[in-house]
């Protein structure tokens, strides 16, 4: 790495990139906006653009990361007219952040549409690359519009899978229970082990992505979903049923991990909101249709066609994927390179302490090269698999852990829920088909999507009125946002709607009152649950601008994990105390949760924000 690649990648305002495109007269350097903190004065990381109700476009600049080094001689063959640059020495991949300076006329629309310059069938990357029917590219951004949007089409339906496998055999899970003759629990654990599964799987998917590429990653994810879910079909016995749901879980769980920084690759800033927007589509519209499809599959072909539904939905995505996706990862992370150079720096100062004067490895010995390749891979191994857990160290910020423990007291209990509408409407005094109860999970989801479509919008206005009231305005006079803005009137809205609705459920569910009365509790309850959730995953990923991936990979992490609990608690509790009283229960930690989060928010959130950034760097090791 030059001299000036480290000061780029410091942080040092004195150096620059060589422009890109051709520059005009008309086109005048960016000018450093002022900060409103530090922990948002260096650049963000990328995926925070598809956080629900998020406003990075205005709180803080991005910039474009430049192109690959090694493969800039076949443009120079195929188009003239591409001009480019040299990579920096990290590897380039959209969910960390990447280095550019550009002009303000470039920041706002590209001067030239470039022709994509294809890569030859031979140096396509990725599993299986030549059967791909699109071509790789050099620079994914200059693919045509049609492509992207196919791209992230292909993406957002592979999305689906993971959501949709969690809640398909949610109607019939009565029906393993006979199947099986085995109690409520037990069957639960097939639902449960799936979250936990998708809750961890998704750290070394995203680790192994940064190596293999994206399209290698979801090639093997998906048929490994296929196979997982198959053997689940064919299962003789409840433990193996078990083990294999939770296995096709975190197969499924790679578009979690890799999914937005495919979509990132693909679409410049300025056109990626929307993208993310539709990506997120997916994941939100699995859960909605699967219960209702469970129901039906399960009544009509018995519960065993779920799962076979689950290995013909991924088997169709894998070949979509073979056929038309191609790698759009720039450049793919070195691991052995990188655990060399790391092993070497070790050696060097270990002889340097003992006192050896070899301080290089020009010249080193038989035992200093065994020494080096043996820790070489176990340094690779640790960056594989132990280096990506390290995100729970993020927990120590408080303004991370007060989010995600909200965050995470609001998504345990949908599945509490969830468990507890399976449970409840398929006995007595409804007892209910499963067709039925699949259809009862429709309020919860009608619920989300009402509040992602205006709930941003009520987001949107509150934050331009805290910046104008505050009078925050940078240089150039563009308001400066900061995260505890989101948590005014829609905090408080959402914060006692849901704990207010799910009592509600619960009591009506208790009594055996009218099915219109706790499905209306429970649409009530998607809309301020919904609320919250967008609010503590944007809220994350401005606190933590720079590791907003992270941020958000560790909300999920925890979440699930709770998920997993609820799910395995949620059928002895209802037996134990009723539907009643556990709502009652669930919504009174909730209630206060609530108030004591917005509370903190407002009273130490500045506190906790400023200099939080450098901190992480130091906590982290990095």
């Amino acid at each position: 790495m030059s001299q000036d690649d480290r000061d780029i990648e410091k942080g040092d305002p004195g150096k620059e990139f060589e422009p890109i495109e051709p520059t005009t007269s008309s086109e005048t350097t960016l000018a450093t906006p002022a900060e409103p903190y530090e922990a948002l004065s260096k650049e963000p990381d990328v995926t925070a653009v598809g956080a629900p109700c998020s406003n990075s476009e205005d709180v803080i600049e991005v910039f474009r990361g430049r192109r690959h080094p090694s493969r800039e001689s076949h443009a120079s063959r195929s188009s003239g007219n591409s001009q480019q640059t040299d990579d920096d020495d990290e590897a380039h991949d959209h969910q960390v952040p990447t280095h550019r300076t550009r002009s303000r006329a470039q920041s706002s629309t590209r001067s030239v549409k470039r022709e994509a310059v294809k890569v030859p069938v031979s140096e396509r990357r990725g599993l299986f690359a030549r059967l791909c029917i699109f071509a790789e590219v050099i620079e994914p951004y200059d693919y045509s519009r049609g492509k992207k949007w196919f791209i992230t089409f292909i993406i957002a339906c592979a999305g689906a899978a993971a959501p949709m496998g969690s809640s398909l055999i949610l109607p019939a899970l009565q029906d393993i229970e006979r199947t099986f003759k085995v109690d409520a629990t037990v069957v639960n654990l097939s639902v449960a082990l799936y979250m936990l599964s998708m809750s961890i799987f998704p750290l070394w998917w995203s680790s192994f992505s940064e190596t293999l590429g994206r399209r290698t990653i979801y090639i093997v994810s998906f048929a490994l979903f296929v196979v997982f879910n198959a053997l689940a079909a064919v299962s003789p016995n409840i433990a193996m049923f078990i083990v294999m749901r939770c296995l096709s879980g975190g197969a499924a769980a790679s578009v979690q991990a890799v999914g937005a920084g495919t979509v990132a690759d693909v679409w410049e800033v300025k056109e990626r909101g929307r993208a993310m927007g539709i990506f997120y589509l997916g994941p939100l519209c699995g859960p909605l249709i699967s219960p209702i499809m469970g129901g039906a599959l399960s009544q009509s072909l018995g519960w065993r066609s779920t799962q076979w539904f689950l290995a013909i939905f991924g088997a169709l995505l894998c070949a979509f994927i073979l056929f038309a996706l191609p790698e759009t990862l720039r450049r793919k992370k070195q691991f052995a390179a990188a655990a060399v150079q790391e092993v070497e720096a070790v050696v060097e100062t270990d002889e340097e302490k003992s006192g050896s004067g070899r301080p290089q490895l020009t010249r080193t010995s038989t035992r200093q090269s065994v020494q080096v390749q043996t820790r070489k891979y176990w340094v690779m191994a640790r960056r594989a698999f132990v280096d990506p857990l390290r995100i729970i160290l993020y927990l120590q910020f408080p303004a991370v852990a007060v989010s995600v423990y909200y965050a995470t007291v609001t998504f345990a209990s949908l599945y509490v829920l969830n468990i507890s509408i399976q449970q409840t409407f398929s006995s007595a005094p409804y007892n209910y088909s499963s067709t039925i109860v699949g259809l009862l999970y429709l309020p919860n989801s009608a619920g989300y999507v009402f509040a992602s479509i205006f709930g941003g919008r009520w987001v949107d206005a509150i934050m331009h009125r805290e910046a104008k009231k505050a009078g925050r305005y940078d240089e150039n006079g563009k308001l400066k946002f900061r995260p505890e803005d989101r948590m005014k009137e829609n905090a408080w809205f959402g914060a006692i709607l849901w704990p207010a609705a799910i009592i509600t459920y619960g009591w009506t569910a208790e009594f055996g009152e009218s099915i219109a009365a706790p499905m209306v509790a429970n649409f009530f309850f998607g809309i301020g649950s919904m609320l919250i959730f967008a609010l503590a995953t944007t809220m994350l990923t401005e606190f933590m601008p720079r590791k907003a991936s992270n941020g958000v990979a560790l909300n999920n992490f925890v979440r699930n994990i709770f998920s997993c609990v609820g799910t395995i608690i949620a059928s002895p509790l209802i037996n134990a105390i009723g539907n009643g009283w556990l709502f009652t229960i669930i919504g009174i930690v909730a209630l206060i949760s609530g108030i004591a989060t917005i509370w903190a928010m407002k009273t130490y959130a500045d506190r906790w924000r400023v200099g939080m950034d450098a901190r992480m760097e130091k906590a982290m090791g990095e």
